[in-house]
């Protein structure tokens, strides 16, 4: 890389925080420590044309859990981890929406709905029978139940008598909210450059060294929001998990409308603009799925392909028009990984595919650990 004078001087030197990753984690740590910090110069890396990861890519779902996934989540960690873990995703979602507008994200409250398939009886019945006590121990957020047993009213085939509804669930425009996002950071002066990798990093002694290929810079602090690409820096506690995802062409008299889970939330789907947005079935291929590779596979296409036609629109012309996917951050553990891992580097990072719900609270948190 070769810099011109001018380059250096305002983009290289003197910098106050360097942020990796320009996500919903790293805007919103970028925008909390300009808070913090009004006269601080705060640069954003980006590796991608856009943000890299999931934070474009996702399917737009602003959820705390379907009634399976809390179940499946209480298996392997506690209650009380649970209800803070729910907690954190409702604090965050309501942080997101005070911080960019329900206009700027077009945030639409139809509520979101659980539906299972006639095979998956013993998933089924374990939710309907612990639907009550799931619902006891999340009065203290909602102050009312949560989840209520419904009939389905959408014509879906092949599926349980049941559909579980969560009027709290609500669905957002991924594009509206980083765009929103994103000119929200440049208004407060915040510097985003894109398609630059980071390469490597040194500590020193009241500074970071920055590697960006055979150029380097330094900032006194140093921020990372890579969420799943973030294995390396935290001694593999997090595990890239690719998400693939189809849309169709615009469906006249669309009749779906809210958010829509399956199989503990392996897949879902959702209505847009006149589309059936569907993704998911990293559980047909876990090993092949923990990849930071943005490619798609014939097994899971084809899979999404079938519910799309079988269960969701049996009755409907439709054609695909787009397919994708998306990079997000899990590990053994649900808990965000919000850390000091040095002096002056600093890391927030493991989403557990809730990053639209809990992007903006991880970024505060992260923006909150620089002193």
């Amino acid at each position: 890389m070769h810099f011109s004078y001018w380059e250096l001087k305002n983009w290289f030197t003197n910098v106050d925080f360097t942020i990796v990753g320009s996500g919903i984690v790293g805007l919103h740590s970028a925008l909390a420590l300009r808070e913090k910090f009004p006269e601080s110069k705060i640069l954003v890396l980006e590796k991608g044309i856009l943000p890299q990861g999931a934070s474009t890519k996702n399917a737009g779902f602003a959820c705390f859990g379907s009634l399976s996934e809390i179940l499946d989540d209480l298996k392997s960690h506690s209650e009380e981890e649970v209800i803070q873990l729910i907690q954190k995703r409702w604090n965050g979602l309501q942080l997101l929406r005070k911080n960019l507008s329900d206009v700027a994200i077009d945030f639409k409250p139809f509520g979101g709905y659980e539906l299972f398939l006639n095979d998956d009886e013993s998933s089924y019945n374990e939710c309907l029978q612990k639907l009550p006590f799931i619902n006891d121990i999340l009065k203290p957020i909602f102050r009312n139940d949560v989840f209520a047993k419904e009939v389905d009213r959408f014509d879906f085939k092949g599926i349980q008598e049941y559909l579980i509804f969560n009027p709290y669930e609500a669905q957002i425009d991924t594009g509206k909210m980083m765009h929103a996002l994103l000119q929200k950071a440049v208004t407060n002066n915040i510097m985003i450059l894109n398609q630059v990798e980071v390469t490597s990093f040194e500590e020193q002694k009241d500074s970071v060294e920055i590697a960006l290929g055979d150029f380097s810079f330094k900032s006194k602090k140093l921020l990372f929001a890579t969420n799943g690409f973030a294995g390396k820096l935290t001694d593999n506690q997090v595990k890239p998990a690719r998400a693939q995802v189809l849309i169709t062409e615009p469906i006249s008299n669309l009749d779906i409308k809210g958010t829509f889970h399956l199989d503990k939330g392996y897949y879902y789907f959702r209505n847009i603009d006149d589309r059936i947005l569907l993704g998911g079935g990293r559980n047909l291929d876990f090993e092949g799925e923990t990849t930071t590779d943005l490619g798609q596979t014939d097994l899971i296409q084809n899979r999404l392909d079938t519910i799309l036609k079988e269960v969701i629109l049996p009755n409907t012309d439709y054609k695909i028009a787009h397919r994708w996917s998306g990079i997000m951050g899990l590990g053994s553990s649900k808990r965000p990984i919000v850390e000091q891992l040095s002096e002056n580097v600093y890391c927030g990072v493991r989403l557990g595919g809730m990053g639209v719900a809990i992007g903006s609270l991880i970024g505060q948190e992260l923006a909150d650990l620089v002193k």
